[in-house]
């Protein structure tokens, strides 16, 4: 039930970011992560091209605690069978100064340090953007309106590798 759960706010954060259009020809970022964010597994350092989960938390982590961001602390979202191939990164935006500012430095530093910024749409105080970095793409994306702020990093590996385990996940969740 969780995983349906977590496919479904994935699913959702993916859907805002391919619903909302493309700039500078960028679609790759909206429409074919789109099923790969939702549940993919497996894949390792082989399927990303040189990096895996775990590098890819360690990234994102980096920078979101270096622009003074903590993690959100909660259960995992990501089923343990899709560790390698999806991470989710939810930053506790109440701890952070000035949110707004932290979310625009995590995502500066993660393009310094090699993630190709794609798609990127600002509209009501929420801000959702792709990055991309070998076969990864990050939806960054920061909803705040009425004191409520909410701050969340979900990377996918888009590789062939990936996605059919993601697809078999996806089989498996509408039969339970």
């Amino acid at each position: 039930m969780r995983k349906a759960k977590w496919v479904a706010a994935a699913a959702g954060v993916v859907m805002l970011v391919a619903g909302c259009g493309s700039e500078g020809g960028s679609d790759k970022g909206g429409s074919s992560s789109a099923g790969s964010t939702a549940g993919s597994s497996g894949g390792g350092s082989e399927a990303g091209g040189g990096l895996d989960g775990a590098a890819v938390t360690k990234e994102i982590t980096a920078a979101a605690t270096a622009a003074g961001f903590t993690e959100k602390t909660a259960d995992d979202p990501v089923p343990a069978e899709l560790k390698n191939c999806m991470v989710s990164w939810q930053a506790d935006a109440d701890k952070a100064a000035d949110p707004k500012k932290s979310f625009d430095a995590t995502t500066a530093a993660l393009g310094e340090g090699g993630w190709k910024e794609g798609q990127k749409v600002d509209q009501s105080g929420s801000t959702v953007m792709s990055l991309t970095k070998s076969d990864w793409t990050v939806k960054a994306s920061r909803h705040g309106m009425s004191g409520f702020q909410m701050v969340l990093f979900v990377a996918t590996d888009n590789g062939a590798e990936c996605e059919a385990l993601f697809k078999a996940d996806l089989e498996k969740n509408k039969k339970s």
